[in-house]
């Protein structure tokens, strides 16, 4: 019965802190919320970058480049810049309203989920492969084993 009442009162505490969250957010102006948006999806594409690197992702523009082009039609990161009328090595993230912004965060995210799963994946492969290998050698080594017993046996009656 306690460990109910514990999560009842976790859960009642999660979603009051949700609403005052959602509630803050609704009172902040367009640039505020765009600022808040911008550190998310920074934050996002920093933990993104990280993922991808540990996916083997060498090609770090090529890739990103990939993102936008899912989100905006086939334009890259250029054609966005271009679009909008950014001069050059001004960031097009810093150039988006809230909602623009999030929707970048959620392609961010959903990308990145995507990625762990592909590396889990790849992990559970190699080990399989690693258990496969151990047999094999196992086996060699056992048929060395009969072999060289064999030779001394021999050598033995020799």
């Amino acid at each position: 019965m306690q460990i109910i009442a514990l999560g009842q009162t976790y859960f009642s505490v999660q979603t009051r802190r949700q609403e005052l969250t959602e509630i803050e957010y609704s009172m902040l102006t367009e640039d505020e919320k765009g600022f808040y948006q911008r550190n998310l999806t920074k934050k996002g594409n920093y933990s993104l970058n990280q993922t991808a690197k540990k996916a083997g992702v060498k090609n770090f523009d090529k890739f990103h480049n990939a993102g936008y082009k899912g989100l905006y039609n086939g334009e890259t990161a250029d054609d966005i810049a271009k679009r909008k009328g950014l001069r050059y090595r001004e960031e097009i993230l810093d150039n988006m309203g809230s909602e623009e912004l999030a929707a970048n965060l959620f392609r961010i995210s959903q990308t990145e989920s995507k990625l762990k799963k592909i590396i889990f994946k790849e992990k559970e492969r190699q080990i399989r492969l690693i258990i496969i290998l151990g047999k094999i050698l196992e086996k060699l080594l056992l048929k060395m084993v009969v072999q060289c017993q064999n030779i001394y046996q021999h050598l033995k009656s020799l």
